[in-house]
């Protein structure tokens, strides 16, 4: 076993081999076929080439080495046309401290039943005189850099539930079709991430109409992972378990706290030596507890203000779609 493997499960490689198409044993040729590409984009500043940073990107492509690349070279790109976006990037700058603290993202502790991090957004939460829309996307970038350090979730990806429950028309007029393209190509198009899936719950109708502005810029594979639940918290537990979610979801667990993953940022044991910044991508290491519980949909006690949804049947995760669901975006 190669030391790029180091701290993984048996079941965890095997799970990259079979559906990655990861080999350990031209683990290291595979990345350096893909460091060999960089040599012809002069243009771009790539700024960390090491082993275990290009290998999140073979990961996120499936060990398609072309693809691996451009989506390396789609990462620095990103950061070199949206610098601004970059300057500062860490928890403390104050537009992400702000949009952290208002949950923006909210991370649970446990993972689902595949192994994959759960991101929670509560969209109604947004205040637009606090919190730009930029903030909230610098916040939720840097909180995908500080989680893909695990290896772990660069092999079984993340989950993503956005809460549209009394988001209002005036706060949807803010996501205007540039601001949403932006966001579009830092996480479809720059990011080495896997997700396994978007879920809308309690949009309103004018949600749907904003799938008419960013369809444009989405992949066929983004549109197949999206689904549109709407009320029908049953369709989202068919997909992910009840017992991993929190009550707003109709879920087991208790009622997240909004604080929970700024505190994890912005603790005591955040300080300069561990900031993850733009120049230099020294990447920030959330301490990942070695118990078996920080797996299991076991979080610490949450709550929030939010009322609390009646819970739904569990059904298996292979039923992607019933008549009640609509499956429209995909990121992987």
């Amino acid at each position: 076993m190669t030391h790029l493997h180091a701290g993984l499960s048996p079941e965890t490689i095997e799970k990259a081999r079979l559906e990655l198409n990861e080999n350990p044993d031209v683990l290291h040729q595979d990345i350096q076929q893909v460091r060999d590409m960089i040599i012809t984009r002069p243009d771009i500043g790539f700024l960390r080439t090491d082993d275990a940073f290009i290998l999140r990107f073979l990961r996120a492509r499936k060990f398609h080495q072309a693809d691996a690349f451009r989506l390396l070279a789609q990462y620095f790109q990103y950061r070199q046309l949206n610098l601004d976006m970059f300057k500062n990037f860490k928890a403390d700058d104050p537009g992400i401290k702000r949009a952290l603290t208002d949950g923006f993202p909210g991370v649970l502790d446990n993972r689902d039943h595949y192994g994959r991090k759960i991101l929670l957004l509560f969209a109604a939460n947004w205040d637009q005189s606090r919190n730009s829309f930029i903030d909230i996307l610098r916040a939720i970038l840097l909180s995908l850099e500080v989680l893909i350090e695990d290896q772990e979730l660069q092999i079984n990806g993340f989950v993503l539930i956005i809460d549209w429950s009394n988001f209002s028309f005036k706060q949807a007029s803010k996501l205007t079709p540039s601001i949403l393209k932006l966001a579009i190509e830092g996480l479809q198009d720059s990011f080495p991430a896997r997700f396994g899936g978007v879920h809308f719950v309690n949009q309103p109708w004018y949600i749907h109409a904003l799938y008419t502005l960013i369809k444009p810029f989405l992949k066929d594979k983004t549109r197949k992972r999206i689904f549109l639940h709407g009320n029908n918290l049953n369709s989202l537990h068919q997909l992910i378990h009840p017992d991993c979610l929190p009550s707003e979801f109709g879920g087991t667990l208790p009622p997240y706290d909004m604080g929970t993953w700024a505190r994890t940022l912005l603790g005591p044991d955040y300080n300069d030596e561990n900031e993850y910044t733009h120049t230099s991508y020294n990447t920030m290491h959330v301490k990942h507890s070695s118990s078996n519980l920080e797996r299991e949909c076991s979080p610490k006690l949450m709550k929030r203000s939010q009322s609390v949804v009646e819970s739904g049947t569990l059904k298996h995760e292979d039923q992607h779609e019933n008549e009640n669901t609509q499956p429209l975006l995909a990121l992987d």
